[in-house]
């Protein structure tokens, strides 16, 4: 995982970029986290080599902005080729992510948006295509994000609220 433990200053950090990278200076970590400026860049760097942090994007409604359908398939592949085919399903017009499951027969998560089912159905069939099995589809209303709590709790002076 990581070369160095996380710890309470570390998780002040990640918490609050995942409130809000964009607008959160390390200035501005660095007063909730009672260190210097210098402290959170090396530690926000740190974080990033050892992987922890693995990138930053922006929050996208699907639905304002034109793809108000999302769908999740789930689908089953050989537990020898799930992992291979992560990178291949990702770059299916239309797939926003995939998730390996470890459990049940079902063993990938696929979500897709799109502005009609005829911008779906083509994701489905791709996924056929490759050899896989749709299980099942479902068709999701909302979708709501929070920063992990974990982060938050590790020491209460730290908090935003």
């Amino acid at each position: 995982m990581a070369d160095e433990e996380i710890d309470d200053v570390d998780r002040a950090i990640l918490y609050a970029l995942q409130e809000d990278a964009r607008n959160m200076s390390s200035g501005d970590i660095a007063e909730r986290t009672d260190t210097s400026d210098s402290t959170v860049r090396k530690r926000i760097q740190r974080l990033e080599s050892d992987g922890i942090i693995k990138g930053y994007s922006a929050d996208v409604d699907y639905q304002k902005s034109g793809y108000p359908l999302r769908m999740l398939l789930y689908c089953t592949a050989s537990i020898a080729d799930r992992g291979d085919l992560t990178t291949e399903i990702l770059e299916i017009d239309g797939v926003i992510s995939v998730q390996e499951l470890v459990t049940g027969e079902q063993n990938l998560l696929v979500t897709a948006v799109g502005e009609s089912d005829s911008d779906i159905t083509p994701v489905a069939q791709e996924l056929l295509d490759m050899g896989l099995t749709v299980a099942d589809e479902v068709l999701v209303r909302s979708h709501e994000t929070t920063p992990f709590g974990k982060f938050e709790s590790g020491n209460n002076s730290y908090s935003s609220h």
